[in-house]
């Protein structure tokens, strides 16, 4: 059975429908991620948090993420797998190319993600250059926590919002085929999705994104700790795994998910 490919989620973004993503880690998840109906699974470096129990992101390793990745993609037959790059992997051109090999001929992924604006589009193009198809992340920025001071809300004021919407452009123009917007308000994240042609995946970033991503452990109420603003406890609704996550592909789908609660 073939997996889902870069073309069939560019026409669902221009037949609008949504897409339906979910971190995880696992071979046994997956396979339920699967057969509940999502389209893509973001081996996340989340990983770092909800699995290894570390602070943040930031200690994750290739090593970790190619691990997880071939797990993921064992796991399942046709869902569309991403891999993050974790922190410093892609600190040089020479270094993200080794880097996101790996995790696509060791891991299986068909698609690597980084976090960065403007300052990372050449890696992107040299990446996709090179035959690697690209997720850019923006907004909060995982990675860049500590600089930022922390879990907070992007691009609120104007000239952030403005610099959001230019680095948008420049990373599709340097090849990105796919977009993550995390934690932006609503009205910005709906702008940069009817700015660019790339299916953009939303993060508390409303509704109006042309698909939603979570946290596995965030939307199952496991992760310790109060959940993000943006998640919502699907486990509570329904009583069991497969039912939550089948809800929750079932919200994205049809726009009842994320509600005005979960926006900024």
């Amino acid at each position: 059975m073939s997996r889902t490919t870069l073309t069939s989620l560019r026409k669902m973004k221009v037949e609008q429908k949504k897409i339906a993503v979910l971190t995880a880690y696992d071979a046994s998840f997956s396979h339920v991620l699967e057969q509940a109906g999502v389209d893509i699974i973001l081996v996340g470096d989340s990983l770092g948090m909800v699995i290894q129990g570390q602070e943040s992101t930031l200690p994750v390793t290739v090593d970790d993420m190619v691990y997880h990745t071939r797990n993921v993609v064992r796991g399942s037959e046709k869902v569309f797998v991403i891999a993050d790059m974790p922190f410093m992997s892609y600190a040089n051109t020479k270094q993200a190319i080794h880097n996101a090999a790996r995790l696509m001929a060791e891991g299986g992924a068909q698609m690597v993600k980084l976090e960065g604006g403007a300052v990372v589009a050449d890696t992107v193009k040299q990446l996709v250059e090179r035959g690697i198809p690209v997720c850019a992340h923006l907004g909060l920025l995982p990675q860049s926590v500590h600089r930022l001071g922390g879990y907070r809300v992007q691009g609120r004021d104007t000239n952030d919002a403005e610099q959001l919407v230019t680095d948008a452009k420049a990373l599709q123009d340097a090849g990105a085929d796919m977009l993550v917007l995390e934690c932006v308000p609503a009205e910005l994240a709906e702008r940069v999705t009817a700015t660019v042609t790339i299916p953009v995946i939303g993060i508390g970033a409303g509704v109006a994104c042309d698909g939603q991503v979570l946290v596995l452990y965030d939307m199952l109420g496991l992760t310790p700790g109060k959940r993000p603003r943006f998640s919502h406890d699907f486990l509570a609704d329904t009583g069991a795994i497969p039912a939550a996550i089948a809800k929750y592909v079932q919200d994205v789908k049809s726009g009842q998910f994320p509600q005005l609660e979960q926006h900024y």
